[in-house]
């Protein structure tokens, strides 16, 4: 995915210290109004310096690291961050944020307004100075890309459509989050921690051994936790992700079936038509010419 150039930075709102991001801007200043409403967010990949630190800070903000490794300091306690760390601060959260030089963090924030808005944050399982793993991190990912992408388009309905997207948003986290804080969800957790993964590297992924090499949990364990939470094996699913963004890449009206293929790891044409079909019901070439009909 293409990073953009940042808009220029209002006052010390944001960070010079990152190689790439991507912004929205919506609601700078309704902080009075009733309900959950997001203000601005986007995507951040840190270079080596960064660093922020804030004695106070006027919105509700949200921050999910997807890559990479670095450190916050919430009202003097300190927390390792990692892929899927996500922590939340507001005004009464004294801040600090530092990448490992070695290892930049790439991260997405969320900056929240309204009455509502901590309460809201807060029933989701997220407390202010505290921070939560989601081994299931992409699920919320998703959901933030929809967020940038909404949020940019400057249309008269953004605003709705965003806040209709914070709410999907602190619902997955409250669903992952749960999962992290119950008592006996290891089997759980390592199952989402896996499924995450294989979705996060499914177009290079290709046997059972990549996934366990990918994951660190040993095949019989793996298929194990898979049977039980997913009804599939970890083969099967990898194979229903691989053909999802083969259909995705099919969209395209000029994509030719081998780039589909190739696209998802497959260097057999044939093979992958009849693992699409498989999965799909139909053909590749059927299902690009059953679109031109939509």
């Amino acid at each position: 995915m293409a990073l953009r150039p940042a808009p220029p930075r209002p006052g010390a709102v944001l960070s010079t210290q990152v190689s790439g991001s991507r912004y929205f801007f919506l609601e700078l200043t309704d902080s009075g109004r009733a309900g959950v409403i997001p203000a601005y967010g986007g995507f951040e990949q840190c270079d080596p310096d960064y660093l922020v630190q804030r004695k106070q800070f006027e919105f509700c903000a949200l921050e999910l690291v997807v890559a990479g490794e670095g450190t916050t300091r919430l009202n003097g306690t300190e927390h390792a961050l990692r892929a899927g760390s996500l922590f939340h601060y507001d005004a009464t959260t004294r801040l600090e944020i530092r990448t490992d030089p070695a290892r930049p963090m790439a991260k997405y924030f969320l900056c929240l307004t309204g009455k509502r808005a901590t309460t809201r944050v807060r029933a989701a399982g997220l407390r202010a100075g505290g921070t939560v793993h989601l081994a299931m991190f992409p699920e919320v990912q998703r959901v933030w890309e929809d967020l940038i992408r909404e949020g940019s388009h400057h249309r008269a309905t953004a605003g709705r459509i965003c806040a209709a997207l914070v709410e999907v948003l602190l619902l997955k986290v409250e669903e992952l989050a749960g999962v992290a804080g119950r008592t006996g969800a290891a089997a759980e957790e390592t199952f989402l921690r896996c499924k995450g993964a294989i979705e996060g590297q499914a177009a290079t992924l290709a046997t059972l051994g990549d996934i366990t090499r990918a994951v660190g949990v040993e095949a019989s364990h793996l298929c194990r936790l898979f049977r039980r939470y997913q009804g599939l094996s970890p083969y099967q699913y990898l194979l229903h992700r691989k053909m999802a963004l083969a259909a995705e890449y099919l969209m395209d009206p000029n994509a030719l079936v081998k780039e589909a293929a190739g696209h998802v790891g497959f260097a057999d044409p044939y093979h992958f038509s009849r693992c699409f079909k498989k999965v799909h019901h139909v053909a590749p070439k059927e299902f690009q010419r059953s679109l031109k009909h939509l």
